[in-house]
């Protein structure tokens, strides 16, 4: 049994993600978890979130509300909209806990301590009309990249480019509008990446199990040369900034940047849910301590990546501390809206809770997985959503479950049925499921989600094809025991057809085992070697045909949604 720690990008406490953050983040994260989970590993999920930064006291501010009591009342909502997603975290935590402040300030210390964090004295936007130091996002204009009007002072939305607010065109307070800015001169902590930059190629160097995605980001940032980071910012919200576990003279009105102690998060809601639980945090973090045994798997979209991949390996690398790095990173595209990108602060696209409101988890689960942005950018369309859901879900999944049950309860007593030898038909969709198992493995431990999906689908797909060519409602007419081996075989296809989806769409998945009476202990990872998979429902066995899995999408329905939203149909 390995031992796999999985976590997913931290979803920023600024409101409801949209369904670009659970497609390139959150949702795969819990597929893999809970496919690991079935294989019999010990699995555990962390997330968080991150609530540290500008984007917090700007939409506080928006909100009318104390920053603190903001993201109190977000955290809550995200972590209820998340289950409601099904998204099965082992723990749900908040960087703004303890545990992160004093995890953050350990770090810093200790990177000080090896020489690789100096106070330096920078020149940063000082807006007059505001009175204050302009923190990265408090500042907007031009990116110099691409020419986009509402850069912001740390990253371009439009390009990705990663910028400093004095770089900015035409820069603006976005606290006021204001545009009387002057730069002026300020202490602060910079992170010097620049020494630890061999350090850091050796080790992407040896990295296994990232796509090309994540690796080609992070030789941009090395080949381009690291550049020191400035790791502190004039804020009154976030970790505070210490010297010897005291606040650091001429630093008072100073935090850490969130982007120190945001991945520092995932740590600390381990450590959380240690205390929670009585669980052992350091055996999942510390090589010392018994990590050394762990897989780490981290998921993120491409936009998170270099973080991920310099900067806060930078942290734990630095430290010289036995901290355990990521050993598999799988970045995500975007899923992009009608040309453009799903947008939080633009409100563009449809957001978790919006999704709930139209139609179960399970509908948004599946589609978001088997047609997600994984090896290029994906768009989200009505149309396809449509054609996924009526297609995959209602027609091939649901309708395979719907005439099967139906039919054994209407001939046969709602029992499994035991007469008849398997024939030609068995065998062959034998051959099918065991080539597609392997496959499908295969496919979900290469974190290959796309194409689990295309597999998942075509075992559905296998089925239907399977009892058209056994006939069970034609042979029973003359011949009720060839009749029954395909009832039979296909009541246990409905039950392997719902532990395989049992990673995406857990709700329906559910549904079926619950209805087939499967017990819990034997709704694990089926092994694609065993032979007895046709057969394993106990004959007699009593079975109830579940309620309609899936409805279709209709056209009334994407008008309204259209309308609603935005797209076209």
């Amino acid at each position: 049994m390995a031992r796999i720690l999985v976590t997913s990008a931290l979803p920023y406490i600024n409101g409801v993600k949209h369904l670009g953050n659970l497609a390139g983040s959150m949702l795969p994260a819990d597929v893999y978890a809970r496919f690991q989970r079935l294989r019999g590993h010990e699995v555990l999920a962390i997330c968080a979130t991150d609530e540290h930064g500008t984007p917090a006291e700007l939409a506080a501010a928006e909100a009318g509300q104390d920053v603190r009591a903001y993201c109190d009342e977000q955290h809550e909502i995200q972590k209820r909209i998340g289950e409601a997603f099904a998204l099965d975290w082992d723990w749900f935590g908040r960087t703004s806990r303890p545990q992160n402040a004093a995890l953050t300030q350990h770090f810093a210390e200790t990177l000080e301590a090896r020489g690789l964090i100096a106070e330096v004295t920078e020149r940063q936007i000082y807006s007059i009309d505001d009175a204050r130091f302009l923190p990265d996002r408090y500042v907007e204009g031009t990116c110099p990249e691409c020419g986009y009007e509402k850069a912001r002072g740390d990253q371009c939305d439009n390009c990705g480019a990663l910028l400093d607010p004095v770089d900015l065109k035409d820069p603006y307070s976005v606290i006021s509008g204001s545009r009387n800015l002057e730069v002026r001169e300020t202490r602060h902590l910079q992170l010097r990446q620049s020494e630890m930059a061999g350090r850091l190629r050796a080790w992407v160097d040896a990295a296994q199990g990232w796509p090309s995605l994540a690796k080609s980001i992070a030789y941009k940032w090395l080949d381009e040369g690291l550049r020191d980071r400035t790791i502190t910012r004039d804020l009154s919200w976030g970790v505070p900034v210490t010297k010897d576990g005291a606040p650091r003279p001429g630093f008072e009105s100073k935090v850490f940047y969130v982007w120190f102690d945001a991945p520092i998060g995932y740590i600390a809601a381990t450590r959380e849910w240690a205390e929670a639980t009585g669980g052992d945090w350091e055996s999942w973090w510390r090589t010392d301590k018994g990590a050394g045994d762990v897989s780490y798997v981290q998921f993120m979209g491409k936009d998170n990546v270099a973080f991920h991949t310099v900067s806060f390996p930078a942290t734990l690398l630095g430290s010289e501390e036995p901290w355990k790095t990521v050993d598999k990173l799988k970045a995500f595209n975007w899923l992009t809206w009608y040309g453009g990108k799903f947008s939080t602060s633009q409100k563009r696209g449809v957001f978790m809770d919006q999704a709930l409101d139209l139609l179960p988890a399970d509908y948004w689960r599946w589609y978001l997985t088997a047609y997600g942005p994984e090896g290029a950018d994906a768009q989200f369309t009505w149309e396809s959503f449509q054609s996924a859901v009526n297609s995959d879900l209602a027609n091939v999944l649901g309708n395979f479950v719907n005439r099967i049950t139906k039919y054994c309860a209407a001939k046969f007593d709602g029992q499994v049925p035991s007469a008849g030898a398997p024939g030609e038909a068995e065998s062959w969709m034998a051959d099918e499921l065991s080539r597609r198992l392997k496959a499908l493995t295969a496919h979900y431990e290469a974190m290959e989600f796309r194409k689990a999906g295309a597999e998942t689908r075509a075992l559905w797909a296998a089925g239907n094809e399977y009892l058209t060519r056994a006939e069970p409602w034609v042979k029973y007419k003359n011949d009720v025991d060839a009749a029954a081996v395909g009832v039979r075989t296909g009541l246990n296809l409905a039950a392997l057809f719902a532990i395989i989806a049992q990673p995406v769409i857990p709700g329906a998945a559910k549904a079926v085992l619950d209805a087939l009476g499967v017990p819990e202990d034997r709704r694990s990872w089926p092994d694609w070697q065993d032979q007895s998979l046709l057969d394993a429902l106990p004959h007699g066995h009593a079975i109830t045909p579940p309620d309609v899995l899936f409805a279709k999408i209709e056209d009334a329905q994407m008008a309204e949604w259209t309308q609603r939203f935005g797209g076209a149909v």
